[in-house]
This record gives structure tokens, C-alpha cells and sequence, in this order.
């Protein structure tokens, strides 16, 4: 068996980065200071990127040739890039410090003038989450209520499309105005990169970029914001609900036992991090046909319910199956706007009434817990 090749010294990790410019000052980024608390241990390299007042491309552009350079490395197995915020600091000292990187700021800091956040999640793909958070921001917007929407599913950020929005944010004083759409902000890692371009991020990126989501963006004052957060119960939940402010989540799960087992387990993490679980949302429920008006499960029957008794959380809403609720996310009209007489459009009315109820039920059995 071969040796295994022992890990990179500090100098060499800085000699990787210095191969990486701030496209905005064309100097490299260790000369720049922007390398802090490298640490190495055994074949795991750690450091933050001190970022100023860069553009969100530029930052993550920068994060990820980071990654790839110094995991190119020999000896290197794990690379972990932080992302933070310049603060007065010798650039020297980057090389030999060890020390964790600063805590972030409180969750609650971050969007003083939002009073809800809601988290849309689900235990795996495939279950319709994002159109339901797509529909459930139009529906609270169709109830005079202000509404933002953050695109947190970085591995598939499907929202501008569902909102028919492809154009870039604009900036005004080192901030980032969201992109609007039928009446709801929104921001999404998809209008920043290239449709095309795979995101291969780790937890500590996700949890980065959602904190620059919440900080760099003038979301303004805002009834509900609402959060599509990626499938399942990997690091990148555990960051975002470190970061998130959580009013409660939405779970959203179909009927059939395979969902049920995954959802199961996403309950199970979000109880274990304290935020509130608002109730189950049950997406293509059951479907009507259109000519002899004959209901049919195809998923199965009862699923949403039974995981709503089981956890002792409310079933808000059953939401029927149907072909314009596809085509209106693929042309950018939700149907919540392009049918909104429709079953499917009541339907999310419904649900938005319900989550408006339920939130108001857990604000008088006091404050939410704080996530740190």
C-alpha cells in the first residue's frame, strides 16, 4: 500500500490561494488579508474568507475555486471554507491562527423588519415542495400580507423559474435588491449563476450563503418570508436552521408510505433543533377527472393525515393532482395566478389561512425558542 501523503503546510495552502483574485480590486486574496483562521488538522483544512463589499457572484465565485484549489492539494481529504466579514486584522496572521471563526450574529439581528419566517421543507424529493412554497408566498400575498421568499434549496433552485423571474438582483449601497415577481421579493442562488453550472457545496457554503441572504439583502419590512428549503436532513438543514429565525415549518410530503418514512425522519430533526412544527401539508392528495369528474388516489390514501395524528401537528392542507399546477410552475404563472378559481388555487388559500391561524396559536403560548 502506498504512503499516504502527509498534509500541506500553511504555506502551502496560502501559495494555492494566492492563485485566486478579488475580480474587484484584481489583487490576490491572501495579499488582501481575506485568508483568516487557516487551521490544518491530519488531512482536514479549515479557513475562513473574510469578504468586504464584494458582489454575491464574486463571493461565490472566490468560495468555490477556494475549495477546489486547496482540496487539489496532496495530503488533503476535507477542506471546510467559511465565509465572514473583513474585520481589522494583520494578513500575516492568517497563516498560524487556530481559533474558531467569530460567531454570526444573532438570527433574529439579521431581518429585523420581518415578523414571520416560514420554512417549506420535506423529507425527500419529488414531493412538490417548491411549488408549494411558491403557491403558499402568492396565496399570503393575495391576503394583502408583504412576502418575500429566499430560494434556500441550493442543489435545485427551481423558484425563478416557478415565478417566471430570470433577470439579475440589482444593488444599491453594498446591498442587494431582491428581484420581484407577482407582488413577492425573492432571492435564489439561481439568479447569480448560470443555470447550467452544478452548485457542489457543502454545509458550511449553504450555511454562508443563506446568512448573506438574510444580511446583504434589503428585504425591507415584510409580513412573511418564506424559506424553500433542500430535501432531507443532511448538513445543509442543520446550518439552515442555525441561521434561520424560524417562525415554523411546513412539511410537505405525498401520501404514499415511501414519503411517509422520510418525513418521518425530517420531523424528527427540525423537533430535535426546537423550531415549530405548523403542520403537514399532503401534495397530490388525489386527483379529479376532468371528464367524468371520478376522484382517484394514485399515491395512496390517508398518508398526510396519519403523519399529522402521529406528531399531533395539524394536517393543513390536501392538494389535489393536477396538469395545470405542473405547466404553470414550467411557464412561470403559479396557479395560484393562472387559475385562481381553480380547486388547486383554493386549495393553497386554504393552506395559507391555516398557517396564518397556526402561527397565531403558537404566539400566545409564548416566545419561540432561539436557535444559536
Amino acid at each position: 500500500m502506498a504512503p499516504q501523503p502527509a498534509p500541506p503546510t500553511p504555506d502551502a495552502v496560502l501559495a494555492a490561494l494566492r492563485g485566486i483574485r478579488d475580480p474587484e480590486r484584481d489583487t490576490d486574496i491572501v495579499s488582501l488579508g481575506m485568508v483568516r483562521d487557516l487551521a490544518i488538522e491530519a488531512s482536514e483544512v479549515s479557513f475562513t474568507l473574510a469578504f468586504g463589499s464584494q458582489s454575491p457572484q464574486a463571493k461565490a465565485a472566490m468560495h468555490g475555486m477556494a475549495s477546489r484549489l486547496v482540496g487539489q492539494l496532496p495530503g488533503v481529504a476535507k477542506v471546510q471554507v467559511r465565509m465572514g466579514a473583513a474585520q481589522a486584522r494583520p494578513a500575516a496572521a492568517a497563516a498560524h491562527a487556530h481559533a474558531p471563526a467569530p460567531g454570526a450574529a444573532r438570527a433574529a439581528d439579521l431581518i429585523p423588519e420581518v415578523r414571520k419566517t416560514l420554512a417549506v421543507s420535506s423529507g425527500k424529493g419529488g414531493v412538490g415542495k417548491s411549488t408549494v412554497a411558491v403557491n403558499l408566498a402568492i396565496a399570503l400575498r393575495q391576503g394583502d400580507a408583504s412576502v418575500g421568499i429566499i430560494d434556500s434549496d441550493v442543489y435545485g433552485p427551481d423558484v425563478p423559474m416557478m415565478l417566471g423571474s430570470r433577470g439579475r438582483p440589482g444593488m444599491f449601497d453594498n446591498k442587494i435588491i431582491p428581484v420581484e415577481a407577482h407582488g413577492i421579493k425573492m432571492m435564489s442562488i439561481g439568479l447569480l449563476v448560470n443555470e447550467r453550472e452544478p452548485l457542489v457545496w457543502r454545509g458550511p457554503m449553504i450555511h454562508s450563503f443563506i446568512q448573506q441572504m438574510l444580511t446583504d439583502v434589503m428585504w425591507g419590512a415584510l409580513d412573511y418570508l418564506v424559506f424553500d428549503m433542500p430535501p432531507g436532513t443532511g448538513d445543509a438543514q442543520l446550518s439552515l436552521s442555525q441561521v434561520i429565525p424560524l417562525s415554523g415549518v411546513v412539511m410537505v410530503t405525498t401520501p404514499q408510505e415511501v414519503a411517509l418514512l422520510d418525513v418521518r425522519k425530517a420531523i424528527g430533526m427540525f423537533q430535535k433543533l426546537n423550531v415549530p412544527m405548523l403542520g403537514i401539508v399532503e401534495n397530490m392528495s388525489y386527483f379529479v377527472a376532468p371528464d367524468t369528474g371520478r376522484r382517484y388516489e394514485i399515491f395512496g390514501e390517508g398518508g398526510g393525515r396519519r403523519i399529522a395524528e402521529e406528531y399531533g401537528v395539524p394536517l393543513l392542507a390536501q392538494i389535489p393532482l393536477d396538469p395545470e399546477t405542473r405547466v404553470g410552475g414550467d411557464e412561470g404563472s403559479p396557479i395560484t395566478i393562472r387559475r385562481p378559481d381553480s380547486p388547486q388555487a383554493k386549495a393553497f388559500r386554504e393552506l395559507a389561512e391555516a398557517v396564518r391561524r397556526r402561527l397565531d396559536e403558537l404566539a400566545a403560548l409564548g416566545p419561540l425558542p432561539t436557535i444559536s
